[in-house]
């Protein structure tokens, strides 16, 4: 399996090289027919590529032609693609070929045999692609499935509006709040002691190894706590509430470094370093993604919206101003004299500015609940 996985690599680098040469002297790409053509000259230049099941090569290429065509998408463009490092990220995907025996907890793999592996759960539907892949000296299959699942209606018809933050990971529109869990700052003492240790040692050599993988198993499981914590969290959220509205956050502008350049050099560095360590500690972009689908699995719906002054405005009066908030657990408007939570009340004005997206027709996706009157919805948004 590292075999296949660093043959891959070895295509993915030595493809994406001839692409950029293309790019830079303002050539087109090469199409993946043409690139496939250029594998079997590889295959003839390095013997040992045959040695690998030729759908996992072609796969390979085939994902990087995707890549490069997402770099170039106007409407939503993703980054330019990057050359893989041995060890980072190793993986492989049948396309076919491959065969799942789940009564006895193996699959089997062209070219190299049947292989057991722990059933976590039973595989539905129609079988389409399986990809191998590698993390902290273990080895996962992930199976990707068509099947055809009705639309669901959801049993609840619950609306909510959520705020996240750092003080409390989210903080809902009827009072109720999560606190953080911050896995990576539990951490963090534990994470920096064995990076030091792996600084002293040799680069490469045997002890350097395994001080390596020992800094590699401990940020997995960071990631593992804060993905149980974040799967936890949103199983509830999507089972309890049909409609959840949250603010369209841009995190990576969000936690921009403040270092500046040489001649502007950036005020409070220190400060915003640990602001944004913070900030990335949360999570926030996968509790949406996450929110995302299991609402749509139930029948749900999860509508974005601007986080402009959410912050500042009142939720009974609607009047929107900086001094309205002195402080970050409490808001006092100015105008009506209304006394609230701070995190509470910006939760309220993202449900109201959610109503207000159904009320106006401002959403695409048809859900049950945008048919319903948006009560709470202020009249003054839509105009």
């Amino acid at each position: 399996m590292s075999q296949f996985a660093g043959c891959c690599r070895l295509i993915w680098n030595k493809s994406l090289a001839i692409q950029k040469e293309k790019l830079d002297s303002k050539e087109k790409f090469l199409k993946y027919t043409e690139l496939a053509k250029s594998l079997t000259e590889s295959k003839q230049e390095q013997t040992f590529l045959k040695d690998v099941h030729s759908q996992t090569l072609q796969q390979t290429l085939k994902q990087l032609d995707r890549a490069l065509k997402d770099a170039f998408n106007k409407k939503s463009p993703k980054k330019f693609p990057v050359f893989k490092k041995k060890g980072l990220k190793d993986s492989f995907t049948y396309p076919q070929g491959f065969k799942i025996d789940q009564e006895n907890s193996r699959v089997f793999l062209p070219k190299i045999g049947w292989v057991r592996y722990r059933n976590s759960k039973k595989v539905p539907g129609t079988a389409k692609n399986l990809t191998i892949s590698k993390s902290c000296g273990k080895w996962y299959v992930s199976i990707q499935v068509e099947l055809e699942i009705e639309d669901k209606k959801h049993a609840s018809e619950s609306r909510i509006g959520i705020d996240v933050g750092i003080a409390k990971f989210a903080t809902m529109s009827d009072g109720e709040d999560v606190e953080p869990l911050n896995s990576f700052r539990k951490l963090e003492k534990k994470l920096a002691f064995l990076q030091k240790k792996l600084s002293r040692k040799k680069k490469f050599s045997s002890n350097w190894k395994k001080q390596k993988e020992k800094i590699s198993k401990l940020h997995n499981k960071i990631a593992n706590v804060r993905k149980d914590f974040l799967h936890k969290t949103t199983y509830k959220i999507s089972k309890n509430h049909a409609m959840v509205v949250m603010e369209d956050l841009k995190v990576s502008n969000m936690s921009k470094s403040a270092k500046g350049t040489i001649e502007n050099k950036g005020k409070n560095v220190k400060a915003k370093s640990g602001l944004n360590k913070s900030i990335l500690d949360q999570g926030w972009f996968e509790f949406r993604r996450q929110l995302e689908y299991k609402l749509k699995w139930r029948g749900g719906h999860l509508e974005l919206v601007d986080p402009k002054h959410t912050s500042q405005k009142c939720s009974n009066c609607s009047h929107t101003e900086k001094e309205n908030r002195n402080s970050q657990s409490k808001l006092e408007c100015k105008q009506c004299g209304h006394s609230e939570n701070a995190d509470v009340n910006a939760a309220k004005n993202i449900l109201a500015a959610g109503h207000a997206v159904f009320a106006c027709g401002g959403s695409d996706i048809s859900h049950p609940l945008k048919q319903e009157p948006a009560e709470n919805a202020q009249a003054s948004v839509c105009a």
